[in-house]
């Protein structure tokens, strides 16, 4: 069976000479066609806008496309500028789904109005009610941690169990972390704000700014590395890059993987758990595909794609009872999770960047 895994490059061609052909009809408020009543092009497609890398997509979808008979198209890019040309093509768009990495990108999503609601029962079923969007317009598809990586040799993970340590006074000068217009930071101060409120979540990341051993600088696997070479003790990051190096055959990330341990913080009786988050999807506002958009979402919550997210992606599952590999329960699985609605990541996201930049986290 043919596959469809298209060139990005070529889709964005093909996207952009769409666009000059109906330029005049591309604005994202027309109404000419419902939300509801998409295109009927071909019931044998699905179009992807993806902010997740081909790579991390390409074998379940292959699956998908096997399973079901139904082609995949794929353009990858970032999530901003993927929410962008969504609201440029309007009720010309191609896509069907669009996929982000945090919940945060999929509200501000919803909030440009390039999704639409769908109701699924499977969805409904299989997904908890907070890892999904309250209106229906976003699900969780995998989940994140962002949590506390230590070097072995300088810390005592006795020392430290929640994330309001990062803002004592003994960690001065030994903390890295990223830079405060990473979503996944503010994703995790918005968490913060919905648990502490305003006060105390600026208290902590005053704390936290003044404890950093560096200006913030690079991405999680910069932040690990730096702890596994001595330039900070304490490094936050997301799971899965921790876990890639763990899998790489390249022994240097091995090595450096092997100076940090993992800490789930915020586990104790009372606390909220270990922040989450998710990578997600939704079916665009004008999916010409709209019921093929529904049936890869479905899939990508069956056993074998969620198996996918744990087993080589080393994430968690959002379906609950899909085992996860050795390698991720040797972190610590099942650790205690927020089950904060992600909703509130969304919400409170405003108030997370404001906050930063009153505490001058650069």
């Amino acid at each position: 069976m043919r596959r469809a895994l298209l060139n990005p490059f070529l889709a964005l061609i093909a996207g952009s000479v769409l666009l000059t052909a109906c330029s005049s009809e591309s604005d994202t408020e027309a109404t000419s066609t419902s939300e509801n009543s998409p295109k009927n092009t071909s019931p044998a497609v699905v179009n992807i806008y993806s902010q997740r890398k081909e790579a991390l997509l390409k074998p379940v979808l292959e699956a998908f496309t096997q399973d079901t008979g139904i082609e995949v198209n794929l353009v990858t890019g970032n999530a901003d500028a993927l929410v962008q040309r969504l609201k440029s093509e309007g009720e010309n768009s191609p896509a069907d789904v669009l996929i982000t990495t945090d919940a945060g990108r999929l509200y501000r999503a919803k909030r440009e109005g390039v999704l639409q609601a769908i109701e699924s029962e499977t969805l409904h079923k299989r997904i908890p009610a907070h890892l999904r969007d309250r209106d229906n317009q976003w699900y969780g598809l995998s989940k994140r941690a962002r949590v506390i990586f230590y070097n072995k040799d300088a810390v005592d993970p006795s020392e430290i169990s929640d994330y309001q340590d990062l803002a004592n006074p003994e960690w001065l000068g030994r903390i890295c972390i990223r830079s405060s217009s990473n979503i996944y930071n503010q994703s995790l101060l918005a968490s913060i704000i919905a648990h502490r409120g305003h006060e105390q979540a600026k208290a902590w990341a005053e704390g936290v700014v003044k404890n950093l051993a560096r200006t913030p600088q690079g991405g999680d696997r910069d932040q690990l590395k730096a702890a596994a070479v001595g330039v900070c003790d304490i490094a936050v990051a997301n799971t899965y890059y921790y876990g890639g190096w763990l899998g790489s055959d390249d022994e240097m990330d091995k090595q450096y993987a092997q100076k940090l341990a993992v800490l789930y913080p915020n586990q104790d009786d009372g606390e909220t758990g270990a922040h989450v988050n998710v990578s997600g999807a939704g079916v665009t506002r004008h999916a010409p595909h709209r019921d093929a958009a529904i049936q890869l979402l479905e899939y990508l919550t069956g056993h074998s794609a969620q198996q996918f997210y744990a087993n080589d992606n080393y994430e968690y599952p959002v379906v609950e009872g899909t085992p996860v590999s050795d390698l991720v329960k040797s972190w610590g699985y099942p650790f205690k999770a927020d089950d904060l609605s992600l909703n509130k990541l969304g919400e409170n996201n405003a108030e997370a960047v404001k906050i930063f930049d009153q505490v001058g986290w650069k």
